[in-house]
């Protein structure tokens, strides 16, 4: 039995004080949620306060991108040795808007997984097709192209401590949402994809979170499904109650 694990990316929003807030406040209103898993992934430059803001509690910390290298001339990124050292449990890795913005491609986000992994930092990996994609009738392949490319190389205990996030980019910050039928079609794919990739053990202890306009109003729908093993969060994630909605509907 797959522990439902919802994470909130947080994006770049919210100053010092903000962050702060947010964080005490989620630590107070989740304190009997048992049953699910939490993490939550503030910007970079509140990792540190956040983690002590939630410190005693169950909710873990993430990190929203790292660099694939430990050390060196790399000015403005950060390594996943920092991550670690700053108590960092979970990093996303390939979201669209890194991808879309940032120029990531499935061989940078492969390099940081396998990093993330060799760093005791769990990757929740992205992936997700565009709506011109799934137009075009070429979401599965799309998804597989990224799935292969992402996790090139990875074996099955590696594979085993992934977290993968499927993100319809044309579901991410516009209201719109994947019906339940059209997400789990796309996670039972991915989770047939991880069987030939690690085997069918392997695969079934993976957790696949959906992301992409998830509410409080929709959550319990979609992780009725029997390959939505709870979701990644964006806006909702920001406020106490619609990211505390999400995670009671996730029990």
């Amino acid at each position: 039995m797959r522990t439902p694990f919802i994470a909130g990316n947080w994006k770049m929003n919210l100053n010092r004080q903000g962050a702060m807030t947010l964080a005490k406040g989620l630590a107070e209103a989740l304190d009997s949620i048992s049953n699910v898993e939490v993490a939550i992934c503030p910007p970079a430059v509140y990792l540190s306060e956040v983690a002590v803001a939630i410190s005693g509690t169950s909710i873990g910390l993430g990190a929203q991108n790292m660099y694939h290298v430990g050390e060196g001339a790399f000015t403005g990124e950060i390594s996943p040795l920092m991550l670690r050292d700053l108590g960092c449990q979970f990093v996303i890795l390939g979201h669209s808007e890194r991808r879309q913005f940032f120029g990531e491609t499935d061989a940078t986000v492969n390099a940081k997984t396998q990093a993330a992994l060799a760093n005791s930092i769990t990757p929740i990996v992205c992936v997700g097709e565009t709506l011109e994609q799934r137009e075009a009738g070429s979401t599965a392949s799309v998804i597989e192209e990224q799935i292969r490319g992402s996790l090139a190389g990875l074996s099955a205990d590696q594979g085993s401590r992934l977290v993968i996030a499927y993100e319809p980019v044309w579901a991410i910050g516009t209201g719109r949402t994947a019906s339940p039928s059209q997400a789990e079609e796309v996670h039972s794919q991915i989770r047939q994809l991880l069987s030939s990739l690690f085997g069918s053990s392997v695969a079934d202890l993976i957790r696949l979170q959906y992301g992409g306009s998830v509410k409080p109003e929709n959550a319990a729908e979609l992780m009725s499904q029997p390959n939505i093993d709870g979701a990644l969060v964006g806006g909702a994630s920001l406020k106490v109650d619609s990211f505390e909605g999400i995670i009671r509907a996730a029990g």
